[in-house]
């Protein structure tokens, strides 16, 4: 095993808190594999980059030599998870659940070993769980610390319904870690409180309470709102390849680094020279070349990759872009520039109507992509190179 020091380092890289890492260094000093745990529920068939900055993390805790458990919940997804909810919300069914869930072990081998990662179901301890095991383990938790998770003191004091099975969500989220003997639990930064009364069940049932890490919640294309498919801000990882990479050429210079340091299996000291490299002049496009090419290998494979890369600056070269061209900067706001707003500002077209005309005659590209949807907004912190017809041309940085 690795230093203690560095083997901590890659557990802390992008993490967002660690509860409680006096805990985790006393587990390690073992010098035993731990026992990692992180659930998911198979609320919809395709995962996305947002997804995977939790399995990647599970995968860091692979390549330390430590035991991964991936646990679908497929008997709490029928519960239906209520963290960040404002209603109550629909649960799934059997059949939908077992096909998500299909669809999730296909998926998650391209990422994790799968000679070293155990996959679990919540159902197999929980289905064997009478009625009054459950109102004993609902009796080890009140109402009062319940009421404390924000999204339910929120609704409460709202005067909208809480539903009492949505209180069953946590314990048997907390149940699972007792079942697997966790060691140390992942989740996402909205489910610390799931993890937490993982904890205190733990010790209810004679257990060392895990270790919590919280990773953070991955924002989508858009830089705004966190990578959701119903918010069409996502970059799903079944995607073609070629849409895969001009998504991931899309995303901002700023938020481009979040993404490498939550997705990308580079090192932390290939990073730092990254950074080093762009703040010394390098175009952070070259970076954000190396950074696609990388995860479309992983979902994909090298071939595939190079072939993305090649399409993209043929298309981005078609048209002919002059060397020289106006290089301007316009002000985004807090939620980036519409679009339409851009071509204005930037004198490639006279109106916001011309632009909309001239998307619809498909007469617009964003770095060499034709744009089609009127409602783009470029997102704060890019820098594009816009086009109009086959003449107008601009190199626009929205801050």
């Amino acid at each position: 095993m690795q230093a203690l020091s560095e083997h901590l380092a890659s557990i802390k890289r992008g993490c967002h808190e660690l509860l409680i890492e006096a805990e985790l260094v006393e587990k390690l000093k073992r010098g035993k594999p731990l026992r990692i745990k992180a659930g998911f529920d198979p609320t919809a068939p395709d995962l996305h980059l947002g997804h995977t900055v939790l399995i990647n993390k599970l995968r860091q805790f692979q390549e330390l030599g430590h035991e991964v458990m991936f646990l679908i919940g497929d008997f709490t997804g029928m519960i239906g998870d209520p963290t960040g909810k404002n209603v109550t919300r629909k649960p799934l069914t059997r059949d939908d659940v077992i096909e998500n869930a299909r669809t999730y072990e296909q998926q998650i081998y391209k990422i994790l070993d799968p000679e070293k990662t155990l996959v679990m179901f919540n159902s197999s301890w929980m289905g064997a769980m009478s009625a009054a095991d459950l109102i004993q383990l609902a009796a080890k938790h009140t109402v009062a610390r319940m009421l404390e998770r924000d999204d339910f003191s929120k609704r409460y004091n709202g005067g909208q319904p809480i539903a009492i099975h949505e209180f069953l969500y946590p314990l048997i989220q907390g149940y699972d870690s007792v079942a697997m003997k966790a060691d140390v639990e992942l989740g996402g930064t909205d489910q610390k409180f799931n993890l937490l009364v993982g904890r205190e069940l733990q010790k209810h049932y004679g257990q060392a309470p895990q270790v919590v890490l919280t990773m953070p919640i991955l924002e989508g294309l858009d830089g705004v709102q966190k990578m959701s498919k119903s918010l069409g801000n996502y970059i799903g990882i079944a995607e073609p390849p070629n849409e895969m990479f001009g998504k991931l050429m899309s995303v901002s210079d700023v938020l481009m680094w979040r993404y490498i340091e939550l997705l990308s299996f580079e090192s932390l000291d290939t990073v730092r020279q990254w950074r080093q490299d762009v703040e010394a002049g390098r175009n952070p496009r070259d970076i954000k070349v190396m950074f696609a090419q990388e995860i479309i290998t992983r979902f994909h494979d090298r071939t595939a990759a190079e072939r993305a890369l090649a399409d993209f600056e043929a298309r981005f070269r078609q048209g002919a872009i002059p060397d020289d061209i106006p290089e301007l900067t316009l002000d985004g706001g807090a939620a980036g520039l519409p679009v339409t707003q851009l071509l204005k500002q930037a004198g490639l077209v006279t109106s916001t109507s011309e632009a909309m005309r001239q998307i619809e005659g498909g007469g617009v590209r964003l770095d060499g992509e034709k744009v089609s949807d009127k409602g783009l907004v470029v997102a704060k912190g890019s820098t594009v190179v816009a086009q109009v017809g086959k003449r107008k041309f601009a190199r626009i940085q929205v801050i």
